[in-house]
């Protein structure tokens, strides 16, 4: 949905291939861990910002959620081909600035902004 809108707008694949991966990525945390979630996507000529929030059991050590093959999946994610730990870190080397925060039991709050100067198709 938030590609076939940037692509409606006119937005170049490099830049539909970044947002659109993040925001599956942040969209797939919300549905395994997140319990209630809400994306919102910003679209300004320069910049385009996807903001994700959920109601979770948050996140324990952020860092360490950051490192590449580190996940905290169950067996049944697993089995669906979830789970290999590249969630935040794929959206983090996607996106042009990233902001994360939560705390065990409040849920998360992702922020991850994209330059749209020059990025149309």
């Amino acid at each position: 949905m938030v590609r076939g809108i940037l692509k409606n707008i006119g937005f170049g694949p490099d830049l539909l291939r970044r947002v659109g991966l993040s925001a599956y990525e942040a969209e797939m945390n919300v549905v395994m861990y997140g319990g209630n979630g809400e994306l919102s996507l910003c679209v300004e000529p320069e910049k385009i910002v996807l903001e994700v929030m959920d109601d979770g059991p948050g996140i324990a050590d952020i860092r360490l959620a950051l490192q590449e093959g580190y996940s905290t999946a169950g067996p049944e994610h697993r089995e669906m081909g979830f789970g290999a730990g590249m969630g935040l870190p794929n959206i983090k080397k996607s996106a042009d600035s990233f902001e994360i925060t939560s705390k065990p039991g409040n849920g998360v709050h992702l922020k991850a902004a994209f330059s749209a100067a020059q990025a149309s198709g």
